[in-house]
C-alpha cells in the first residue's frame, strides 16, 4: 500500500519544520492510545504505547509531512474526538477498550473507503494533469484541494504502524 508522506521515508525530510507547538500534550497522549488499539500490548510484546508512537508522529507530521498532509492530520484529531462524541457522547479516551476498538474499525471502513474514491478520482485525470500535479510537487507550490484530503485515520494507521515497526 501507499504511505501518505512516503517522500519522506524515501528520501528523508526536506520540508522545512512546521511551527513549534503542533501538538499538545493530549494530542500526543491520544495518538499513542489510538495507537495502542491498533497494536496493544500483548503477553509476548509491547504496544504501540510502549514503543512511544505519538511522539513519533509527531516528528513526522511536523518535521517531513507537506503543510496540506499536517493540516489533514492534526484537524483528523479533532475529527477524530468529535465522531467520538458523536457515536458515544464520550472522548475517545473515555471510552473502553471495546468501544475504541469498534470506533477505530468503522473509522477504518470510512477511510478506505475514501482511497478508494480518491483512486477512481485518480485514475480519470489525463498524463497531463498528471504531469502538471508532479511538476508542482517537485517545485513545492502544488496546493492539493481540501476535497482531495486522504482520510486523517488513513495517516493514522499508516504512521502506527510504520513507527511501531521502525
Amino acid at each position: 500500500g501507499t504511505i501518505i508522506g512516503a517522500e519522506a521515508f524515501l528520501s528523508g525530510c526536506k520540508n522545512t519544520p512546521a511551527k513549534e507547538g503542533m501538538f499538545a500534550p493530549d494530542d500526543i497522549s491520544l495518538l499513542d492510545e489510538v495507537g495502542e488499539t491498533i497494536l496493544p500490548t500483548t503477553a509476548s510484546s509491547p504496544g504501540a504505547k510502549a514503543a512511544q508512537i505519538g511522539q513519533f508522529m509527531k516528528v513526522i507530521v511536523t518535521d517531513c509531512y507537506t503543510p496540506d498532509d499536517q493540516r489533514t492530520f492534526t484537524e483528523g484529531i479533532g475529527k477524530l474526538n468529535d465522531a467520538s462524541k458523536k457515536k458515544y457522547d464520550k472522548s475517545f479516551m473515555q471510552l473502553s477498550p471495546e468501544q475504541k476498538h469498534d470506533f477505530l474499525v468503522g473509522l477504518d471502513k470510512d477511510a478506505k473507503d475514501r482511497e478508494k474514491e480518491l483512486a477512481d478520482k485518480d485514475s480519470k485525470l489525463t498524463d497531463d494533469q498528471r504531469h502538471k500535479r508532479k511538476m508542482e510537487q517537485d517545485a513545492g507550490t502544488y496546493k492539493r484541494d481540501p476535497q482531495d484530503d486522504p482520510h486523517y485515520f488513513s495517516m493514522i494507521k499508516q504512521l502506527t504502524l510504520w513507527g511501531y515497526f521502525t
